[in-house]
C-alpha cells in the first residue's frame, strides 16, 4: 500500500501481483481484501504477465459464474491502475475463465471519501471504476443495470453530497405519537360500533 496525497494505492497480491493463487480452492484476493479499508480515491494496483492475463471489472453475477463475456471493462496491460470511484461493491476476475475458476477473482467494498466531511452522505451510484494507466484502452461501461442501478457514463465523477438526514425524534416523543394513535383508533372503533 503507497499513500498517493490522502489516498491510497493498494497493490493486489502484494509482490506475487494478480496471479493464480498457490491453493484453488482458497481465495487470497479476498481475505487480503476484508483487512483492508478501500475508499472512494484509492486505487487498486493489478501486476500480471501481459499476453497471459487480463483484468476484467464484472457485475456480481458475472463474478460469481467466472462469465468472461460481458464485461464493464477490460485492462490487460500487465500494470493495470484503476481508481475506485464510487462506493459500494466492485468485483474483479481474470479475463482468463481457468484462472477465475481457481479463484483468481477479487471483491472490493468501497466506502465513504477519505476527503468528505464524516457527517456527509453520498450517493452510490456503481460505474466501473476509471483507469489511470493501461495501454490498451477498455471497453465503455455497459448501458445494463449494476446491482440494481444503471452505471453513469463519466467514470471520473465525484459522488455528490445529499443533505443529512434529520435526527431521529427522541422516545418520549415516539411513545406519545403510538399513545395517541392507538387512543385515536380505538375511539374510532366505538364510534363505528355505536352506530
Amino acid at each position: 500500500m503507497v499513500q498517493r496525497g490522502a489516498s491510497y494505492e493498494f497493490v493486489v497480491g502484494g509482490q506475487k501481483g494478480w496471479s493464480v493463487p498457490n491453493d484453488p480452492s482458497f481465495n487470497p484476493f479476498n481475505q487480503w481484501a476484508e483487512k483492508s479499508r478501500f475508499q472512494v480515491g484509492d486505487s487498486l494496483v493489478f501486476n500480471y504477465q501481459s499476453g497471459q492475463d487480463s483484468v476484467l471489472y464484472v457485475k456480481s453475477e458475472d463474478y460469481v459464474s467466472c462469465n468472461t463475456n460481458s464485461p464493464y471493462a477490460k485492462y490487460s496491460d500487465g500494470h493495470t491502475v484503476i481508481k475506485l470511484n464510487q462506493l459500494g461493491p466492485h468485483f474483479f476476475i481474470s479475463g482468463n475463465k481457468d484462472n477465475c475458476n481457481k479463484n483468481e477473482k477479487l471483491t472490493v467494498i468501497v466506502l465513504a471519501d477519505r476527503n468528505k466531511n464524516t457527517n456527509q452522505t453520498t450517493t452510490t451510484n456503481a460505474s466501473p471504476p476509471s483507469p489511470q494507466s493501461s495501454s490498451s484502452s477498455p471497453s465503455p461501461a455497459p448501458t445494463g443495470q449494476y446491482q440494481g442501478q444503471s452505471p453513469t457514463s463519466d467514470t471520473n465523477q465525484t459522488p455528490s453530497p445529499i443533505s443529512e438526514p434529520p435526527p431521529p425524534p427522541n422516545a418520549a416523543a415516539s411513545a406519545f405519537v403510538s399513545l395517541a394513535g392507538s387512543v385515536g383508533a380505538f375511539m374510532a372503533s366505538v364510534l363505528v360500533l355505536s352506530l
